[in-house]
C-alpha cells in the first residue's frame, strides 16, 4: 500500500432494511458504496456537489445527500434509497401521482424528489394542508432540467390529498 493511501476501514450499517458490513476506502462516498457495493442505481450521481438533490437518501431517517456524506460516516446508521421509499405508505400514492400529473420525464431526478416528497408527507411539523409554495420550498434542493415542476409540485399536492391506505375518502 502506498503512503498516501488510507488503510480500508470495516463499516457496519442497515440498507433499506438489511444489515451491510463491508470494508471500505476512507474516501470512498455513501453514493459510490450504495451504487457500487451495493448495486443499488437509484441513487443518482449528477452534481456530486450536493446541489441537484438526485444523490438524496434517508439517513436515520433524515433526507441527505449521499454525495457529500463518506460511507465510514453512515456507519452505524441506517440509510434508505428509493429502492427501499415501499416501506413507507406515502411512497406508493406518490408514485401514482408522480405518473397521473407528469411528474417525470428522463426519471434521473425523480429518486431524489420522490424522498425528499416521501419526507415532506411524513413530515408532522409540515405546514397542512400543503399549498404549491410550501411544496416548492421543501423540494428547493432538488432539479429538474425536463419538466418545469409544474408535474413535480401537483403530484405531491395529489398524493398529500389522497387518502392513506385503509383511510376512507369520506372521511378525509
Amino acid at each position: 500500500m502506498h503512503a498516501d493511501t488510507p488503510a480500508p476501514v470495516a463499516i457496519s450499517l442497515i440498507v433499506n432494511g438489511r444489515q451491510v458490513s463491508r470494508t471500505v476506502s476512507p474516501r470512498l462516498t455513501l453514493a459510490d458504496f450504495l451504487r457500487d457495493e451495493l448495486g443499488l442505481t437509484g441513487t443518482h450521481l449528477g452534481c456530486e456537489h450536493g446541489v441537484c438533490g438526485a444523490c438524496t437518501v434517508f439517513v436515520d431517517g433524515r433526507s441527505g445527500r449521499a454525495c457529500l456524506m463518506l460511507a465510514v460516516q453512515a456507519d452505524g446508521l441506517r440509510v434508505d434509497t428509493v429502492e427501499g421509499l415501499d416501506q413507507f405508505e406515502e411512497a406508493a400514492r406518490l408514485k401514482q401521482a408522480f405518473t397521473r400529473c407528469g411528474g417525470l420525464q428522463c426519471g434521473f431526478c425523480t429518486p431524489g424528489f420522490l424522498v425528499s416528497a416521501v419526507e415532506l408527507l411524513r413530515d408532522p411539523d409540515a405546514e397542512k394542508p400543503l399549498t404549491a409554495e410550501s411544496v416548492r420550498e421543501a423540494l428547493s434542493g432538488n432539479v429538474c432540467r425536463c419538466t418545469g415542476y409544474q408535474g413535480i409540485v401537483a403530484a405531491v399536492l395529489d398524493a398529500a390529498a389522497a387518502p392513506a391506505d385503509g383511510e376512507d375518502s369520506a372521511e378525509s
